[in-house]
């Protein structure tokens, strides 16, 4: 039998994999993409994420997996959370939290139609790309 950990307790990196259900490579790549995302490394490299980090990195899963932001769009949002509240001590609020205002919910649509705006452009380059490699191929075949 192993005893729990306490909520306040750090954890290792396995640990917040299976807790927010995310593979570690990905919460490595978060660390390089999330300035808020900041756990401790001993020596060798070795992780130790803090409760805040947890719930950081909880928020970045909801805005990327069921909120559908691309990385872009969730840096603004949590960078906006930052501006609003002032401080980096401020735990970030789960998602379903940062829209409680209608003014909030008009700002996190505008951010969200930006990308989806930003989607279909690089959409848009892909088919004209894809016609011209078609062209290419059908000409020197």
């Amino acid at each position: 039998m192993t005893a729990e950990k306490s909520v306040s307790a750090y954890k290792t990196i396995s640990e917040v994999s299976k807790l927010i259900d995310v593979p570690s490579h990905v919460l490595r790549f978060w660390e390089t993409k999330f300035t808020q995302v900041k756990p401790i490394k001993r020596s060798g490299g070795r992780r130790y994420y803090r409760s805040e980090d947890i719930e950081v990195l909880s928020s970045i899963r909801e805005l990327l997996y069921n909120e559908g932001y691309t990385i872009k769009g969730a840096q603004k949002v949590l960078k906006s959370h930052l501006k609003n509240t002032g401080s980096a001590d401020n735990k970030p609020p789960a998602v379903h939290q940062l829209d409680e205002k209608p003014e909030d919910k008009l700002r996190l649509a505008d951010q969200k139609s930006v990308t989806i705006d930003d989607s279909i452009k690089i959409l848009e380059l892909l088919r004209d790309s894809e016609m011209r490699l078609d062209k290419l191929i059908s000409k020197s075949a």
